[in-house]
C-alpha cells in the first residue's frame, strides 16, 4: 500500500485512490456526533452560498457550521461538537458548510473513494483501509480554515498510516502537546461561545465510534430545484453516509 500524507486544498487535490480527508478541529467530529444522534441525511457543502441557498429552499433542513471558527447569521448551530452532541437529529437532514474539511471533500475530484477521518473514528478508518486494501491511500489533512496546516491533524494521519504499518505512534501525550499548539485557541476566555475548551478534549477522544462517514455521489439537483443566478462552484456533491467495517 502506497500511504501518503497531503495537506490542505492542494492536498486533496493532489489525492489518489482511497482517500481520507481529516478534519479534527472540528467539521468531522462534529459529523461523527450528528451521525450519531440520528441525523437522516448529512450533505456537505463547501459553498456558504450555496448553503444558504439550500436552507432557504428547505427550511426544515439544519444548517450548521462556521466560517473563522464563529456560527453565521442564519445557522441552527455552529460547527461544535460539545454543543450538538445532546442534540436530537433524528429524521433531520443536515447541511454542514465549514472552513476546512468540506473543502477538502469538493476538491477531492481524483479520488476513486472519500471517506472523512478524525479521533472519534480513527479505529473504524483503520479498519475500513485495511479491509479496502488499496494500492493508493491519499490522507489528506485540512487543516486551520484549509491554509494553514495543523498538528492535530498531521498527528491523526501519522498516527493511521503507524497502525496500518504496524508500529503504532503512542497518542497519550497528545492533548497536553496540542493544547500548547494548533488546540490553544480552545482556550482563549473571549471565543468560549464559539470555540470551547471541552471541544478541545471532545475531539481528541478515540474510537468513540464504531462507524465511518463515506462521501457518496449525489446531483445537486437532488437538494436543490431553483438554482436561480447565483453562480455555483460546479459539484461534485456529496451525503454522508455510515459503514461499519
Amino acid at each position: 500500500m502506497n500511504i501518503q500524507i497531503l495537506h490542505l486544498v492542494e492536498g486533496a487535490r493532489q489525492a489518489k485512490g482511497l482517500t481520507v480527508v481529516i478534519d479534527v478541529f472540528r467539521a468531522f467530529s462534529t459529523a461523527c456526533f450528528l451521525k450519531a444522534n440520528g441525523a437522516k441525511r448529512i450533505i456537505p457543502i463547501a459553498d456558504l452560498k450555496l448553503a444558504y441557498r439550500i436552507k432557504q429552499e428547505h427550511p426544515s433542513f439544519v444548517l450548521i457550521g462556521e466560517r473563522g471558527g464563529k456560527k453565521q447569521p442564519g445557522f441552527d448551530l455552529g460547527n461544535s461538537p460539545v454543543q450538538i452532541k445532546d442534540v436530537d437529529f433524528s429524521g433531520k437532514t443536515v447541511i454542514l458548510t465549514t472552513s476546512a474539511g468540506t473543502q477538502g471533500i469538493q476538491n477531492a475530484r481524483g479520488a476513486s473513494e472519500i471517506i472523512v477521518g478524525s479521533f472519534l473514528n480513527a479505529g473504524a478508518v483503520i479498519r475500513y483501509i485495511q479491509k479496502k486494501n488499496p494500492s493508493t491511500l491519499s490522507l489528506v489533512c485540512m487543516g486551520h480554515e484549509a491554509v494553514t496546516p495543523t498538528e492535530e491533524d498531521t498527528l491523526l494521519a501519522e498516527y493511521i498510516r503507524s497502525v496500518l504499518e504496524g508500529n503504532p505512534i503512542d497518542l497519550s501525550d497528545a492533548p497536553q502537546r496540542l493544547r500548547h499548539t494548533s488546540g490553544k485557541r480552545f482556550f482563549n476566555p473571549e471565543t468560549q461561545d464559539s470555540q470551547p475548551e471541552a471541544d478541545f478534549y471532545l475531539c481528541l477522544e478515540r474510537d468513540r465510534f464504531p462507524f465511518v462517514l463515506r462521501a457518496e455521489p449525489i446531483s445537486l439537483d437532488a437538494i436543490l430545484s431553483e438554482k436561480g443566478s447565483i453562480d455555483f462552484t460546479d459539484g461534485p456533491f456529496f451525503e454522508l453516509k455510515p459503514l461499519y467495517p
